[in-house]
């Protein structure tokens, strides 16, 4: 940066009175930092890379208190950057303020293909990091696994199975994919079945691939015990909310088969645990769906379609978690290769587990099209919806669909400008909610009425007498 936009940088950073995932200050007063090895490895990492500022005390409240000598510092620097494999080349200004000079050091991102950047002192293994917030965090296994199997191209969803064999296939199914492989691919008409296993990678070396276990297995589950979806209903808005019995989950089951099974499955179970949400439009009342049901299904899919299936994430099942407010799909492996949480949907990314997409567009689960992201965001909004997140968080990938609820409503009524409150902004009796709700006056006198009494969120337009058969609700709630 130039020295002008340092000087402003340096203010701005005051003001804030922290550091971030992008800036990292040193005091550097009484000499150069003796170890900057993790901050130059997580600043690498990154996307965008990120600021090292020398010359500001943290400890003393952001305070300036300049560099011993900017040229040494510079030096010894950038011997620590000579360090790192692949070295890290930063880029220095040097400014002047209140009297005493500042350095910063620019730290460019590296290419997803060179990462992850690490100390040659204690190896890729231990010297590798990540920025989370304000702190750099040694990378998991995991994560330094992830580079590699991108940079390597290990496939890991034909990854051999020793322990299957393909007498386990259901042979029904595995007819049925044949006749669509040569149905649909005319130079694959006249190979043997075999081949075409082979060739479609279901099997290799006459033994069973993941991506032909999880397909065509009788009991995929017996081979891979966690490589199933966790699907639970918290009566609440995070983990460890109870209900008004101590429960934990309203609902809690584990989903296991073929990926079409739990597609289906997973399904079933978010769609019967669903609300339903009453809209009013032009006069007329309509029960909708808490979810649209295409975005969730392209969810799941998404889910168990792209998640990494190597060794480090055997043990780590898909989940689904429905929360008052919301639904969280949550899949191991973050975003694959170059892909970032910007250009999902915008482009068309690299594909981490190629095989078992083209299995599930054979059979006609998914279309491997890269339509799933664009699908879900359609579906929300054609619902009027909060806009999907989706989130890559150390080698998970999240996807949470709002579904407008207020935590200031009772967890039966969303809160929407066409629900209960909007009707009551016209004065009701309880005969004409109970209508409206579909319910019973006693029931919806005690569920409904009686709760947005206590919130505030409906008042009675007899409070002195509001047992009156002249009684009626309006909302004080916009």
């Amino acid at each position: 940066m130039q020295t002008k936009e340092l000087v402003k940088f340096v203010n701005s950073v005051r003001k804030l009175g922290c550091e971030t995932q992008t800036l990292e200050v040193k005091a550097a007063h009484k000499g150069c930092p003796a170890r900057l090895y993790g901050t130059l490895s997580a600043f690498s990492n990154q996307d965008g890379g990120g600021i090292i500022i020398f010359g500001i005390d943290e400890e003393k409240n952001f305070e300036i208190v300049g560099v011993y000598d900017p040229h040494d510092l510079q030096r010894h620097v950038a011997e620590q950057c000579k360090q790192m494999k692949p070295a890290v080349r930063p880029l220095f200004t040097v400014c002047e303020i209140n009297k005493k000079t500042i350095v910063s050091a620019e730290i460019p991102g590296v290419d997803v293909s060179e990462r992850p950047v690490y100390y040659m002192g204690t190896g890729r293994m231990k010297g590798s990091y990540i920025r989370v917030g304000a702190e750099d965090e040694p990378m998991s296994d995991y994560e330094v696994y992830s580079y590699d199997a991108y940079r390597r191209r290990i496939r890991d969803d034909i990854r051999v199975v020793d322990i299957a064999g393909i007498s386990q296939f259901r042979q029904d199914a595995v007819n049925d994919y044949i006749l669509s492989v040569k149905k649909e691919k005319e130079k694959t008409s006249k190979l043997s079945d075999e081949k075409i296993l082979n060739f479609m990678g279901i099997v290799k070396d006459g033994k069973p691939t993941i991506a032909g276990v999880l397909c065509f297995h009788e009991y995929p589950q017996i081979v891979f015990p966690q490589l199933c979806v966790t699907a639970v209903v918290v009566p609440g808005l995070k983990i460890g909310d109870k209900g008004d019995e101590g429960e934990r989950f309203s609902a809690n089951k584990r989903i296991e088969g073929t990926i079409m099974e739990m597609v289906d499955e997973t399904m079933f179970f978010v769609t019967r645990n669903m609300r339903e949400k009453t809209i009013v439009e032009e006069g007329r009342r309509n029960d909708r769906a808490e979810y649209p049901a295409g975005a969730v299904r392209e969810a799941i899919i998404n889910a168990l379609m792209h998640r990494d299936y190597s060794i480090h994430t055997e043990g780590a099942p898909v989940r689904v978690i429905m929360y008052n407010d919301r639904l969280e799909i949550i899949n191991e492996g973050g975003l694959y290769g170059k892909l970032t949480i910007d250009r999902l949907g915008k482009v068309h990314g690299d594909t981490r587990n190629q095989t078992l997409a083209h299995i599930l567009e054979t059979q006609k689960i998914a279309e491997n099209r890269y339509s799933g992201i664009p699908t879900i965001r359609e579906e929300m909004a054609a619902c009027r919806l909060p806009e999907p997140v989706f989130e890559s968080k150390r080698g998970s990938f999240i996807v949470t669909l709002k579904n407008g609820y207020d935590s200031r409503l009772p967890d039966i009524i969303p809160s929407n400008e066409n629900s209960l409150t909007h009707f009551c902004k016209t004065p009701r009796s309880r005969e004409e909610i109970a209508n409206f709700l579909g319910k019973t006056q006693y029931y919806v006198v005690k569920i409904f009425i009686d709760p947005l009494l206590d919130k505030g969120i409906l008042k009675m337009t007899i409070p002195d007498k509001p047992k009156s058969k002249n009684q009626k609700y309006y909302s004080n709630f916009a």
